[in-house]
């Protein structure tokens, strides 16, 4: 069997993910982030899914992402619409699913060079 080397050039990416921390690189975070491959952004202010937002992920719209990944906690919990819906009607896919699997979709997307960010709520 042939093995294949992942070169996953991003400059920021997830390293491990566990309720209340995530590793980026080789720096470990307690706080919800935002991340795009060349971009993160720390101690973003949702904690947990019901706090969230359309105001919360307003920057992410100026980044024109083709793919946002909404990472909602240790459990998948679906945010209101109308806190997403923009990305939609201006034609960025949206992804909602815990963030466990949120990182590791956002590894998989990275590595294959697509234009992805993820909001993570780390609690």
């Amino acid at each position: 069997m042939s093995l294949t080397l992942d070169e996953n050039n991003a400059t920021y990416q997830i390293r491990a993910y566990q309720p209340g921390s995530i590793q980026i690189n080789d720096r470990l975070l307690h706080n919800s982030i935002i991340i795009a491959p060349e971009k993160l952004i720390e101690n973003w202010q949702p904690q947990k899914i019901t706090d969230l937002s359309a105001s919360d992920l307003a920057i992410i719209l100026e980044w024109r992402p083709n793919i946002l990944l909404i990472g909602t906690g240790e459990h998948l919990e679906f945010p209101a619409l109308s806190t997403y819906g923009d990305f939609i009607n201006q034609g960025i896919g949206v992804e909602i699913m815990d963030t466990r699997a949120a990182c590791r979709t956002y590894n998989a997307l990275t590595a294959e060079k697509r234009n992805v960010v993820a909001a993570l709520i780390i609690h």
